[in-house]
């Protein structure tokens, strides 16, 4: 299993799209900021299985999210159902997090739900300490018209610090 970056084309395949034509508003927001440069996919790669998944947004309208400079945005963050618990998610944050750092971020934000205690614990032995606010709009998960997508119930951002 290697930890790599991987291609727009790779993101739409494992959200089973066949092109960007047939994608929802959030594939092709993703698939646009990856091929644009403005965001990352990384992968867990399993001899040609992509088992994990992890993305980062550089720049965002909402910059206590991403603002370009300093801090970078991580989402969809998945790890297939089977591969939980052996290290691979830690594994593929923690590449991101060095290389954010040797691209010159220096705080990384992540979303969570309150009632997502696995997550929350992970995320917190990851360093993600500070929550920043309160949300209900997910600046990278769009509606029909484009537009990010409100959540009643909301959600958490919170930061790390890249030392």
């Amino acid at each position: 299993m290697i930890i790599r970056r991987a291609s727009a084309e790779e993101m739409l395949k494992l959200w089973n799209y066949d092109d960007e034509n047939t994608a929802s508003a959030t594939a092709r927001f993703f698939y646009r900021n990856i091929s644009s440069g403005n965001a990352v996919f990384w992968t867990v790669d399993n001899d040609g299985e992509l088992i994990a998944e992890l993305y980062c947004f550089e720049n965002l309208d909402d910059n206590d999210f991403a603002d370009g400079i300093n801090n970078a945005y991580l989402c969809a963050f998945r790890v297939k159902e089977q591969y939980r618990r052996q290290g691979l998610g830690r594994g593929l944050m923690e590449s991101a997090f060095t290389e954010l750092k040797e691209k010159g971020f220096r705080r990384v934000t992540i979303g969570v739900n309150s009632d997502e205690p696995l997550n929350l614990k992970l995320y917190s032995r990851l360093g993600f300490t500070e929550k920043i606010k309160d949300c209900h709009y997910d600046p990278c998960g769009l509606d029909d018209n484009g537009q990010p997508e409100f959540d009643e119930k909301g959600w958490w951002l919170l930061s790390k610090q890249l030392q």
